[in-house]
């Protein structure tokens, strides 16, 4: 791991560890960051898809991928 990001290294370490809850993390972080932060971070690590419609006045809805 890159010594350049100490704390992400550590708390990815407590998670190994079982230290800390990786659920607790992720919620903390998504609070955390703005909404178009995190819709980048979803569009940049393929994590949700929107789906393509031609209609200007329907919400996008996005599907998330199955593992």
């Amino acid at each position: 791991m890159s010594s350049s990001r100490k704390v992400t290294n550590k708390l990815l370490e407590m998670i190994e560890e079982g230290v800390l809850d990786p659920q607790v993390l992720a919620e903390a972080c998504l609070r955390y960051m703005s909404e178009d932060d995190v819709a980048d971070m979803a569009h940049s690590n393929e994590l949700i898809f929107e789906e393509a419609d031609d209609e200007v006045d329907r919400p996008v809805r996005y599907f998330l991928p199955t593992m």
